[in-house]
């Protein structure tokens, strides 16, 4: 496993880039699988489902993305982890809702190394916190992590996205992933302002293999 540790911001196209090029190296046999921590300049990526209603208001750049799923929000204060692995050599019946399955499983095990409940919904994309035993009104559920992937000749790509301390209101750009009756949350927005991306890059690599082996 090649694990990928950006400190500065990277370009969107040039990370899109990089990734059709190693996806391209994983098929081939000529690369590793890959994971890719980074941040991005403050922009809105469109999925093969958005819709453009659901483009509020443009104040960002909009990337039209192949990947799954609506309109994501990316920027400073959020990690964002770029999975290329292939599915065919990790799993003898490769199975894309597995994969799914065990993303959300890989973030919700790092939520919890902070005390955070993360938690998958029904017909809801991405990771969801119940906001009350955080101080927020019961019945309150807010959005804390999205996913949204790609899959070429079962090597994937694209991955996760979990709002560590970003500017939430850069969301109100959206209807993100077309879901409007909940908001967005981030782990300093829940009261863990102590946790910083070094913090958090170090549980996402430890929870890794309790999930993916």
């Amino acid at each position: 496993m090649d694990w990928k540790n950006d400190i500065k911001r990277v370009d969107y196209k040039a990370a899109l880039a990089f990734m059709e090029g190693r996806v391209a190296d994983i098929r081939n046999g000529a690369a590793q699988d890959t994971i890719w921590l980074l941040e991005h300049d403050p922009l809105y990526t469109a999925g093969t489902s958005a819709n453009a209603d659901d483009l509020l208001n443009p104040r960002f750049p909009v990337y039209e993305t192949g990947r799954g799923g609506q309109y994501t929000y990316h920027g400073p204060g959020q990690r964002v982890a770029y999975v290329m692995l292939d599915l065919k050599k990790r799993y003898q019946i490769p199975d894309i809702k597995n994969y799914i399955w065990c993303l959300e499983e890989w973030i919700i095990r790092t939520l919890a190394t902070f005390d955070v409940t993360g938690e998958r919904r029904d017909g809801r994309v991405g990771i969801w916190v119940r906001m009350e035993p955080y101080g927020g009104m019961a019945g309150v559920e807010a959005k804390i992590a999205a996913i949204g992937v790609r899959i070429r000749h079962w090597v994937t790509y694209h991955g996760i996205s979990i709002n560590l301390n970003p500017d939430l209101s850069h969301f109100d750009g959206i209807v993100p992933c077309g879901i409007s009756e909940h908001g967005v949350t981030s782990l300093h927005d829940l009261g863990r302002g102590d946790v910083t991306m070094d913090d958090l890059d170090n549980a996402l690599r430890a929870t890794w293999g309790e999930v993916f082996g």
